[in-house]
């Protein structure tokens, strides 16, 4: 079981946010030999910085974002240092949005990975929305290829919920997920803007 799966994002200027991630893996059998029944995955601290405002923050043309930083330890895992790159360009009308993902990245274990993912946003007015993503993981001769579909519920106007269905063939195993998901949007403090 993978509860909570966590992103941060915390706004620091007008066009830069820090985001943190991690993922906490809960053993439902008994853990093997000298490992823990909760391991933290998937950690790394990030700075996503907006290159060009577009349809994103209602101006014309695509939005263009670089998230870049440090891949963190994992705990009983992997004791290693990495860095990655991702650039982003998001494309978005009342009806549609689009989000295509780049990444590359030195990995924990020192290793070349490149991330191709993209995402589609289907109303994005409607209080219900459906949501597909597919991506592919790929280092050195293995990887992970991926398919999710499900839909994102705005409850209100600091609470989104989500819920997916994801297939995925990860190093030639199968994998199937039910993901639920909740965002909470909370000011921190006012960020002056410039036009």
């Amino acid at each position: 079981l993978i509860a909570p799966a966590t992103v941060v994002n915390l706004g620091l200027a007008d066009r830069l946010e820090l985001v943190g991630d991690f993922k906490n893996f809960v053993a439902l059998d008994e853990p093997e030999a000298n490992t823990h029944r909760l391991r933290l995955r998937d950690t790394d601290l990030l700075a996503k910085i907006v290159l060009r405002k577009g349809t994103l923050q209602e101006v014309s043309g695509p939005s263009v974002a670089l998230e870049t930083g440090v891949l963190l330890p994992e705990p009983g895992a992997s004791d290693g240092f990495g860095t990655q790159a991702n650039f982003i360009v998001s494309f978005a009308s009342t009806s549609v949005a689009v989000h295509l993902n780049e990444a590359i990245a030195i990995n924990r274990d020192h290793r070349f990975e490149d991330f191709t993912g993209a995402i589609v946003e289907i109303g994005r007015t409607l209080v219900v929305r459906p949501v597909a993503e597919v991506f592919a993981d790929r280092v050195g001769g293995g990887g992970e290829y991926s398919v999710l579909a499900g839909a994102v519920w705005a409850a209100g106007e600091t609470w989104v919920l989500d819920a997916a269905l994801r297939a995925a063939r990860s190093d030639g195993a199968s994998v199937f997920e039910l993901r639920l998901g909740v965002t909470w949007t909370a000011r921190v403090w006012n960020v002056q803007t410039s036009e």
